[in-house]
């Protein structure tokens, strides 16, 4: 590491993500099926149709994986609780396993002096609810405040902060447009309603949260710089300006400034549901801070066809073991633009930023320069983003362990600790005991 903690203001916080269905293994404890479950068991969705019924058993095992955060001496861990798990149902009576998992999962936070930091739905819709029309439907927008109520009624006094949604464009885009993740869809009107609908869930999150009494809660959003393949051709600008607006602003927008962006519109107008400009009132509900996920940029180009008309390019830059172009520049770029345009008045976080490796176990070690490197890079362009005036709090990496790559299955590893999918053996790796020497306190 080319940095210490002594690098970033007084007070800046350094963490480490996980989410549940990724993780816990949803096939213990009393958990109710999801539409990952359903979406993993049809053939051709996910890698070798691997599921998180088993995943890293961190519902057994959450007291190593806690010790570990603390070794790593971070300040925060962001963490997910899973609906299903809360609610098999996804409405009506609560799983008391569930609740007292997660309950016991604060106090480990808590008496490892780990500041909790809570995303409430990471993906994981319940089986019963998807049947009923998931995101789709206008109702989920309920259903997601009983499950807010529930689990924040239960653990929401001893949280350092909470997020209502995950990353809204992988909800309702990925899911529902592109068809790679659950519910696996390719509908242009299913993805305008789960788009709004996304906004109006995590609206109402905010309003139970806040008549809860709790504070610090902030919205989570993942972002991927668009740049046009051909700079000089005024159709790739703007079908880049297109795919910005889709991934990025549309989101942004809608939480913010209560607008959606005409190059959405455009496309999505006519699917979205009727009176969907009154809902502005509930998604603008007032946010503590902002939270940023950053991985890539893309290069996009015009394409033939219908709407969007749009196409990815490969680019030149460095890749993940995902594929990913590694550029660091479009994360300063984002903070300040959301420190500038979206968000002026809010703290922000990075809340995700991270990279899959092809990471390899050898005699007990596990050497990953590579991720090394991109953290490095990524948190140089941190600094330089406080240096220019934007209120950047803190800096999340994802991820802790290895762990289940939704339709990608176990092969794409992310961790900081390596996980042996067999045995569940935990091998930190050469980037975990970096950051544990950059992260050390003064006088520690």
């Amino acid at each position: 590491m080319t940095w210490t903690r002594n690098d970033f203001p007084e007070g800046f916080l350094f963490g480490a993500a996980t989410s549940s269905y990724q993780i816990e293994g949803h096939g213990m404890g009393g958990a109710g099926p999801t539409h990952w479950d359903s979406f993993a068991a049809t053939p051709g969705n996910v890698v070798r149709a691997e599921d998180g019924a088993r995943a890293c058993d961190h519902y057994t095992r959450w007291p190593e994986d806690l010790d570990l955060l603390r070794d790593l001496n971070v300040d925060i861990y962001r963490f997910s609780t899973s609906w299903a798990r809360v609610l098999p149902e996804g409405t009506g009576t609560p799983n008391p396993e569930g609740l007292d998992f997660y309950d016991r999962l604060v106090d480990g936070m808590l008496e490892r002096g780990l500041k909790p930091a809570a995303t409430l739905y990471h993906w994981e819709l319940p089986q019963p609810l998807a049947d009923r029309g998931g995101w789709r439907n206008r109702d989920i927008a309920s259903w997601f405040a009983e499950f807010t109520e529930t689990i924040m009624g239960r653990i929401g006094d001893r949280l350092w902060s909470a997020a209502p949604i995950n990353e809204p464009w992988c909800v309702s885009w990925l899911s529902h447009f592109e068809g790679h993740h659950a519910p696996g869809m390719r509908d242009i009107r299913a993805t305008a309603r789960a788009m709004h609908h996304v906004l109006l869930a995590h609206g109402r999150a905010i309003e139970v949260m806040r008549g809860l009494g709790l504070s610090n809660l902030g919205g989570v959003f993942n972002l991927e710089w668009a740049d046009p393949a051909d700079p000089d051709n005024p159709a790739d600008v703007a079908a880049a300006a297109r795919y910005d607006a889709i991934y990025n602003r549309f989101f942004l927008g809608g939480v913010f400034q209560g607008h959606y962006p005409a190059e959405v519109l455009e496309g999505l107008e006519p699917h979205l549901p009727q009176g969907w400009q009154d809902d502005f009132a509930t998604i603008t509900q007032p946010l503590d801070w902002v939270g940023l996920n950053y991985y890539t940029r893309k290069l996009i180009a015009a394409a033939p066809g219908p709407w969007p008309g749009l196409t990815e390019v490969q680019g030149p830059l460095p890749k993940t073991q995902m594929g990913w172009e590694v550029c660091p520049e479009a994360l300063y770029r984002f903070i300040m633009r959301v420190a500038n345009t979206h968000a002026p008045d809010l703290p922000i976080y990075v809340t995700e930023n991270g990279m899959a490796n092809a990471d390899r176990l050898q005699g007990g070690v596990v050497d990953d320069p590579e991720r090394l490197a991109y953290l490095d890079a990524h948190l140089a362009q941190c600094r330089r983003a406080i240096a220019d005036g934007a209120d950047l709090r803190g800096y999340i990496i994802w991820s802790l362990l290895d762990n289940y790559e939704w339709a990608l299955g176990y092969e794409k590893r992310f961790g900081l600790v390596h996980v042996d999918f067999e045995s569940l053996k935990r091998t930190p790796k050469a980037s975990y005991h970096a950051l544990e020497r950059a992260l050390r306190r003064k006088g520690g």
